[in-house]
């Protein structure tokens, strides 16, 4: 198993710092991954909110990882294809990897935010139109000297990208949750992710299914592509502790996360903890606990690359600091030597 480092802001005015403080905090996080192993980096894009707002541009955050490390991987997770304009994405993540000297995996989504379309003004409607056409000009600014393009939202005359990517072309991860946005992504010969904390087994496990079927019509050998599976991660030595804290920074992160984006929660609605980790669909706990809970997720879901968000919910830097090295010298050595 491979692991990877997410984070998806969740800004707490009274519980986190200054905002130069708390990028300088995410910066020593990847740093900091860099050197207990994990394999890449990945921050996650939103706009206008709490809710994953203070990383409007991965790219930003990217390059500045980037300047300060030296092998991890690094890439958005993801780059949100249908509300800026594609050359603009493709010319920030063409500089992503040559900053980084070739280390950049592009992760890409429709995004799923209403307020994300109403302030940038796309119709809801043309988001899976958008996002396709979007895909298409970056592929072809990435892997031709000229091109030129004529399509329903966006037309050029002839032109170069400055730069190009390193890497031709950096890998695609593409994100989703329904069978044709996976198969599509097969077809192509693109990694996914996928994240079980909003979505149950039954409604994931036959997606990554259409994954691998369109890999196999396109010809791909599926054990050469990757499906990542996305957990809130905390971990201490104590349990009592662990579940203490990790449950607090999963509430708030439930919270915030429904602020603009999701309906009111059904009266009588209560959260199933136990349920939750019996199924690896949130993971804390001692190093034994989030062993047994990776299991689980491995039972339930289909994954071969866990990604790790340990900072969320407000926990403090010093605590995130603590789980991503427990974490690593605990946890991660069960499952890299299988």
């Amino acid at each position: 198993m491979r692991f990877f480092v997410n984070i998806l802001s969740t800004y707490f005015p009274d519980l986190d710092p200054p905002y130069d403080v708390y990028y300088e905090q995410m910066l020593e996080q990847v740093v900091l991954a860099e050197e207990l192993g994990f394999d890449c980096f990945m921050f996650n894009e939103h706009h206008f909110l709490g809710y994953g707002g203070l990383v409007a541009n991965p790219a930003v955050m990217l390059s500045a990882a980037a300047a300060r490390t030296s092998k991890i991987r690094l890439g958005p997770c993801i780059s949100i294809l249908t509300v800026r304009h594609p050359l603009q994405i493709a010319e920030d993540y063409a500089m992503v990897d040559a900053i980084s000297a070739g280390r950049l995996e592009f992760g890409m989504g429709a995004g799923n935010t209403p307020l994300d379309y109403r302030v940038f003004e796309v119709p809801p409607s043309e988001g899976r139109m958008r996002f396709l056409e979007a895909h298409d000009i970056i592929t072809k600014a990435w892997n031709n000297d000229l091109f030129h393009h004529q399509g329903q939202f966006w037309n050029f005359e002839e032109l170069s990208l400055y730069p190009r990517p390193v890497q031709k072309p950096p890998p695609i991860w593409v994100a989703g949750t329904s069978a044709d946005s996976l198969r599509w992504a097969g077809r192509l010969g693109y990694h996914i992710m996928t994240v079980g904390h909003p979505h149950p087994p039954d409604k994931v496990r036959p997606s990554v299914a259409a994954w691998r079927e369109g890999l196999v019509e396109a010809g791909f050998d599926p054990a050469r592509y990757h499906c990542q599976f996305h957990l809130r991660t905390f971990v201490d030595p104590s349990s009592d502790r662990a579940h203490e804290l990790g449950r607090a920074a999963i509430a708030r992160y439930e919270e915030i996360s429904r602020i603009g984006r999701k309906d009111p929660l059904p009266e009588g609605y209560v959260y199933d903890w136990d349920g939750m980790l019996a199924t690896g669909r949130n993971l804390y706990g001692n190093p034994e606990e989030c062993v047994k809970i990776i299991h689980n997720a491995r039972a339930h879901y289909d994954f071969d690359t866990l990604t790790n968000t340990f900072n969320f919910g407000g926990l403090p830097h010093e605590e995130v600091k603590r789980s991503m090295r427990l974490f690593a010298k605990e946890v991660m050595p069960v499952f890299r030597s299988k």
